[in-house]
């Protein structure tokens, strides 16, 4: 039987812990530096160092998936923990308070040793198209120790971010958070963070389906790779068959919500202008665990992490610009 434990945090969130520098920049400062147009690169430390130092008047924010997600749920008016790991330096001290800032709770012991807080370096051109690089540092080095067992059966929900499953030591920190949450019967989220993530774990992220899992996210191409289906009806049917709730965003055709034989389709809410798509997901996933936390139904759980998508997607940037609980109060959704 599950050990009662008095509840702390709605959701307790795990994953990179990256600082996004953000800085406009024009077509020459790109070539200057080498820098792919639109695209996501991976850099060395090096790299990160030298573009850094190169980028003009830019602006901080602590960021990666799962963060982005906490971000959101701390605008709906969530309590919220994350679970990350950055090294003691001026890049690691600069996330720690973007997070106290936005009032999620982030004291994961700093790396003295080892590589750099992780960094993405997002150059802005007046075009509005941004460019990243992207160095993972110290982000990829968090280990079971990071992981308190407390923390986590204190929070109504786990919430995982894929990404993660590629380090040794963090799919043993994972393991030993679903442990925890499992022992203290709280409910664990996790997110497929893209296709190549799940065609390189396809039959581990099934294994935790199986057998760990209460909650998943997924675009309908995350979700297709995971199946190996080509229709979104062979996604839902084999969704049918587990226990579990499944929240499958599908951008402009709005998402779909699966729960054993209960299936809603829920349209998106309309943009007037698409700026950027960055962050879309993240904030779906915030909307949808404030709702799925506070004993909303499915659907209205589905129809709130719409809304949050919409709102990030209305400017650039990867969290919301206006208080996401006004806004949800204004469309009658809390």
């Amino acid at each position: 039987m599950a050990e009662q434990t008095v509840t702390k945090f709605d959701v307790a969130g795990m994953g990179n812990a990256i600082v996004d520098v953000l800085a406009g920049v024009d077509d020459a400062f790109l070539l200057e530096h080498a820098i792919a147009k639109n695209v996501m690169t991976l850099i060395d430390e090096f790299r990160a160092e030298t573009l850094y130092a190169a980028l003009p008047d830019h602006r901080e924010l602590a960021g990666g998936s799962a963060a982005n997600t906490m971000a959101g749920l701390a605008s709906l008016g969530a309590r919220g923990l994350f679970v990350g790991k950055v090294k003691e330096d001026r890049l690691g001290a600069s996330f720690a308070a973007s997070m106290h800032d936005i009032g999620v709770r982030f004291d994961s012991l700093p790396a003295k040793n080892g590589p750099s807080t992780a960094c993405c370096l997002i150059a802005v051109t007046p075009d509005g198209h941004r460019s990243m690089s992207t160095f993972l540092g110290a982000s990829r080095e968090i280990t079971p120790e990071d992981v308190r067992e407390a923390d986590i059966a204190a929070s109504s929900v786990l919430y995982i971010e894929g990404y993660l499953w590629d380090a040794p030591n963090a799919k043993a920190a994972i393991n030993k958070a679903i442990a925890a949450a499992k022992q203290a019967g709280r409910m664990v989220a996790f997110t497929l963070s893209d296709p190549f993530c799940v065609a390189r774990y396809r039959s581990e992220f099934l294994a935790l389906l199986d057998g760990q899992l209460d909650i998943l996210f997924a675009n309908e191409e995350e979700a297709k790779a995971l199946f190996e289906v080509d229709e979104l009806d062979d996604i839902v049917r084999r969704l049918h068959n587990w226990k579990g709730i499944a929240a499958l965003t599908r951008s402009e055709k709005g998402c779909v919500i699966t729960h054993r034989t209960e299936t809603h389709a829920i349209s998106a809410f309309p943009v007037d202008d698409v700026v950027d798509s960055t962050g879309a997901g993240d904030q779906f996933a915030a909307g949808f665990l404030y709702g799925l936390t506070h004993g909303f139904a499915p659907e209205r759980c589905g129809k709130l992490g719409a809304l949050a998508a919409a709102e990030v997607i209305s400017h650039y940037g990867a969290r919301p610009e206006v208080s996401l609980s006004a806004l949800a109060e204004k469309h009658g959704l809390l």
